[in-house]
């Protein structure tokens, strides 16, 4: 797989395609923000990886990580659609900016949907 990806020299990056693991992003973003606690880890992480560790959100929230999620409501396990497409690999569709308030607010965090990229710099820009 060809990655380009143009950062800072102090900036690390970590992808996982080894095996395509389900779930690694969530809890690698936790570990990622305890090491270097005065960096901000960006993680792009799919819904069905998301799904499967949602929990450590709120474990993210309780250690004051400033960690940004992008999430990619793409409607399944893309990995397991590309070895074997069956519908078990759609999953449901969660109201994800609502997750704040069903970990009952806990810690300072903020959500946003954003359909299009230029909602999305209207967004940053104003926080």
């Amino acid at each position: 797989m060809n990655q380009n990806l143009v950062s800072e020299s102090f900036c690390g990056y970590e992808f996982q395609m080894q095996h395509g693991s389900i779930g690694w992003s969530v809890g690698a973003t936790i570990w990622y923000a305890q090491a270097v606690p005065e960096k901000r880890e960006i993680a792009c992480i799919s819904d069905g990886s998301f799904q499967v560790t949602a929990q450590d959100v709120p474990a993210m929230l309780r250690c004051g990580q400033k960690s940004i999620i992008f999430l990619i409501n793409n409607g399944g396990y893309t990995i397991e659609v590309e070895i074997h497409d069956r519908p078990y690999h759609v999953i449901k569709n969660w109201n994800y900016t609502g997750l704040v308030e069903a970990i009952h607010n806990q810690g300072k965090c903020w959500t946003a949907k954003v359909c299009r990229f230029i909602r999305m710099h209207q967004i940053f820009r104003h926080r």
